[in-house]
């Protein structure tokens, strides 16, 4: 590519914190400031805002738009998942995927508190008194494996009874067609409360898959519930085949995707199928020198099909639980 020394004519601003009114203005002058990864969150804003107005255009109709959102669970033990249950309540996103811990802490955080800790602790001192750390987060037991089987368990037990009764089959057969996304509504309308993540996604049928179910504690709940009912099971092909059907024909496909891992690929995965996602924004604290699908950024899925090559697209580095407060306050907020 020829570098044409004239096209550089765009000077650093300073930031002027008198003219900051909103956390709108102050994304718009990161933006002109610069300094490294200012004017990269400043350009997600912007593909985001174009996302959203797509979706909002069309209400919602996944069959047109498909605004894809994915994240790992280590998040919603934190106060950031308030924006994931904000995108969901407002419906930016209307397809998901993320990890079986989001169904963990989503539903523990419903009805236990988690706790301010610090990443120094004594890891072995805090497992004497029963007290768990993700990070800088305090998870007492009774918060988390307690609270979850208590409420879990007699949902599952009804989500059985109820899935028998309504395909009046028996066996495996009834679980034909019943995989996480289906798992994530029937416990939404159950036990989800207005500041969680499946409450919404019931309550707007927003299709929520967990590619690796069986990787938490809500996993370990469904092995249980199969050792009383052996014919229950989760049909995670459903899952496969539900994304198959949204990407194959849709009209346009945007993401929003925070971390890697199992969740960011089956987002990507599916979209080369329509020949890339057609905008995409991926917020990482990984390196790419490693290889891994988590450090990769977006332009290496173009050479894959992943990603559209005249897609706009972008990849902030830097921590979620700090940039999607930032986002969130400009999409959500008062303005």
């Amino acid at each position: 590519m020829a570098i044409d020394p004239e096209s550089f004519d765009v000077p650093v601003v300073d930031y002027d914190f008198s003219a900051l009114t909103t956390p709108s203005s102050l994304i718009d002058q990161m933006a002109k400031a610069g300094g490294f990864t200012a004017s990269k969150l400043a350009t997600a804003r912007d593909i985001l805002r174009d996302m959203r107005s797509e979706v909002d255009a069309v209400d919602g109709d996944s069959s047109k738009v498909c605004n894809w959102l994915s994240f790992p669970a280590c998040l919603c033990a934190t106060g950031t998942r308030g924006f994931f249950v904000e995108a969901l309540k407002q419906q930016m996103f209307n397809v998901v995927s993320t990890t079986c811990g989001m169904l963990d802490h989503d539903i523990a955080r419903a009805y236990k508190h988690y706790y301010h800790g610090a990443f120094e602790l004594d890891d072995i001192e805090l497992g004497e008194h029963s007290l768990m750390r993700l990070g800088n987060v305090i998870v007492p037991n009774a918060s988390y494996g307690e609270i979850i089987e208590q409420m879990v368990m007699p949902a599952l037990e009804d989500i059985y009874k109820c899935r028998l009764e309504e395909t009046g089959k028996t066996g495996a057969d009834a679980w034909i067609g019943f995989g996480s996304i289906q798992l994530v509504w029937e416990l939404g309308k159950r036990i989800g409360t207005p500041d969680t993540i499946i409450y919404w996604a019931a309550k707007h049928k927003i299709p929520v898959v967990i590619p690796g179910i069986t990787d938490g504690s809500i996993g370990a709940q469904l092995f249980m519930l199969r050792q009383k009912h052996r014919d229950f099971h989760i049909d995670t092909l459903a899952d496969e085949q539900y994304m198959s059907d949204l990407t194959w024909d849709v009209e346009t496909s945007n993401a929003l995707m925070i971390g890697g891992g199992i969740s960011k690929h089956h987002v990507i995965w599916w979209n080369q199928y329509r020949g890339g996602l057609d905008s995409a924004v991926y917020i990482t604290t990984a390196p790419e020198h490693d290889g891994s699908l988590s450090g990769a950024r977006l332009r290496e899925a173009i050479s894959w099909g992943k990603m559209r090559p005249e897609a706009p697209h972008i990849c902030v580095e830097g921590d979620a639980s700090l940039l999607l407060p930032l986002l969130g306050s400009d999409f959500f907020g008062n303005q």
